[in-house]
């Protein structure tokens, strides 16, 4: 196994459906694993059988991974602390992904345009209320 980094994301039971969405509007090779396919002896606590244990989503330059939060703690997901950053070969292929994640039920936060720093820069919070900011190269054909 080589050294990799990987973004890992928690919600509040919603992982299994968010985690579809973003292989329906990502592709990629999804792989999920609810606590009723694994030995639950053992564990420090009593899982729904149901919720996300673990979820990978590997897509071209990277992986995401998850599971469903396992306390009853509020933990806000919709914020402008983080988003997950997506950068595209070309600027027409961000605005279908962005078309993608507010079709699905999102918002445009801040339009995709040409950045004062000469890329080409957007965000867009999805349903389930991650923040995605799309990137591409000044020297992408800006179609």
């Amino acid at each position: 196994m080589s050294t990799s980094l990987a973004t890992y994301i928690s919600l509040p039971g919603t992982t299994a459906e968010a985690f579809e969405h973003w292989h329906e509007v990502f592709g990629g090779e999804l792989n999920l694993l609810r606590y009723g396919d694994t030995p639950m002896e053992g564990m420090p606590f009593e899982p729904d059988p149901q919720a996300v244990a673990h979820v990978t989503l590997s897509l071209p330059g990277g992986e995401l991974a998850g599971g469903d939060s396992v306390d009853d703690r509020d933990y806000p997901v919709r914020d402008t602390a983080y988003s997950l950053l997506y950068t595209v070969e070309t600027p027409d292929e961000a605005r279908r992904l962005i078309g993608l994640l507010t079709a699905g039920g999102g918002s445009e936060n801040m339009p995709f345009e040409q950045a004062p720093w000469g890329d080409w820069y957007g965000q867009v919070f999805d349903r389930f209320g991650v923040m995605w900011a799309f990137s591409t190269s000044a020297v992408a054909d800006a179609g």
